[in-house]
């Protein structure tokens, strides 16, 4: 079959081109991608090439699919999983294939088998680890960011927290915990945000989300009223400590003074870094979620904190399969709805400028329509678009609050 699709072949070589996929084999799952959400890890992945560490060691001669947060429809099932998995079926995936201790994923690893393409091949390795799921939710752009959210599910259920006097190491947030969440206006910090205020297993009495940018803040607020937040028990506030003289004193100040529970730390700063380690609390948990590029990113730590305060410092990085299905059944269930994250779409024609130029591109997340023929457009900009098609696609999303919706998508794949 003939397949269209963005390749990397080394650093910042990336590729759009058509070429033939082999038949599958018995073990493999032929899938067409409907939507991909571009990650910040795709542009790494880019700016590294073949010193990547989940890049195919010689990805010269076999370059890799780019996107890893994809959802679409199963074409064609190999005999080992035709009881499992059949042709119709809608699916999302776990890109974290962990098999047998290997960093393989879609998306990095493998020619035939990425997000930005026409068509492609689930290896056998995605369905050995159950991490191809079948899902039916009410778009396929949802299915996308099943993936970026099951990455900040499993961060929030990895802080912990200890008992004085016992050997015993209790899971998730504190019990009412004060919690922030530090540079989180972007698009992962929003998705955080969605994930710790709609999760089902415990909600923070105090989220505090900070940023320098006031034009994401205020695009935070209206998305999640405080006012709102407030009848369901949690505190939120989103602060610019940009405008603060001393961010620390101010943020404790939130706190009276105690400090927080649970630190979640969006940037690969060592600015943000020393401050998230400030403002702990007593026995509070700091996450560093952001994936740094430099290999020797420091930051000072409080080791008399750590000993007399028992404060704690993780890391985490992507989700597993479980945290997939959770988020999905939050979505599926209307308790989250992810539609806010996305601020522009496009077709896979603009996928290789907005993967060199992610981190210069304003917004959330970048949704592509892989099968479309449009370049990246902002959602407040579709109107002004010279297509009528396109311009009724904004109207759409100008009655919607300015958000993304099902609805949207369905008129997106039926008209374009």
């Amino acid at each position: 079959m003939l397949t269209k699709a963005v390749r990397l072949y080394g650093k910042n070589d990336l590729r759009l081109e058509e070429f033939e996929l082999p038949e599958i084999r018995e073990d493999e799952i032929l899938v067409r991608p409907v939507t991909d959400s571009v990650c910040m890890s795709t542009n790494k992945l880019t700016m590294t090439g073949q010193e990547n560490a989940r890049a195919h060691p010689d990805m010269l001669h076999n370059p890799c699919i780019m996107g890893h947060e994809f959802s679409g429809d199963i074409l064609q099932v190999g005999a080992k999983w035709q009881d499992q998995f059949h042709p119709g079926d809608r699916f999302i995936q776990q890109p974290a294939l962990n098999y047998q201790g290997k960093p393989d994923s879609p998306g990095f690893t493998y020619p035939y088998c990425g997000g930005n393409s026409y068509y492609a091949i689930m290896p056998h390795e995605a369905m050995d680890t159950n991490n191809l799921v079948v899902c039916d939710l009410p778009a396929y752009y949802m299915g996308s960011l099943t993936e970026p959210l099951s990455t900040v599910c499993c961060a929030v259920n990895a802080f912990f927290h200890t008992t004085v006097g016992y050997y015993e190491y209790l899971p998730g947030i504190a019990v009412d915990s004060r919690m922030a969440i530090l540079a989180g206006a972007g698009p992962m910090g929003t998705a955080a945000i969605n994930y710790t205020l709609h999760n089902e297993k415990r909600n923070p009495k105090m989220l505090v989300v900070t940023d320098i940018d006031p034009a994401k803040l205020r695009r935070l607020e209206k998305i999640y009223p405080p006012e709102e937040y407030a009848k369901r028990g949690t505190e939120l506030h989103f602060v610019n400590t940009g405008e603060m003289d001393d961010p620390v004193a101010g943020l404790r100040t939130l706190t009276g003074g105690k400090g927080f529970d649970d630190v979640l730390v969006m940037a690969p700063s060592e600015a943000v870094l020393t401050q998230a380690d400030e403002i702990l609390g007593d026995n509070g948990c700091l996450n560093f979620f952001a994936g740094p590029r430099d290999t020797n990113l420091k930051a000072p730590v409080n080791f008399f904190n750590i000993h007399y305060g028992m404060t704690h410092i993780i890391g985490t990085k992507g989700g597993t399969t479980r945290d997939l299905q959770e988020v999905a059944d939050l979505m599926a269930r209307g308790v989250m709805d992810p539609s806010p994250m996305i601020t522009h779409i496009g077709g896979l024609g603009a996928v290789i400028d907005t993967i060199m130029n992610l981190p210069n591109i304003p917004g959330g997340k970048k949704m592509i329509y892989n099968q479309l023929d449009i370049p990246l457009l902002a959602l407040d900009e579709l109107e002004d678009q010279e297509d009528p098609r396109l311009q009724e696609l904004g109207r759409m999303v100008r009655e919607n609050d300015g958000f993304w919706s099902p609805a949207c998508e369905a008129y997106l794949l039926k008209n374009l």
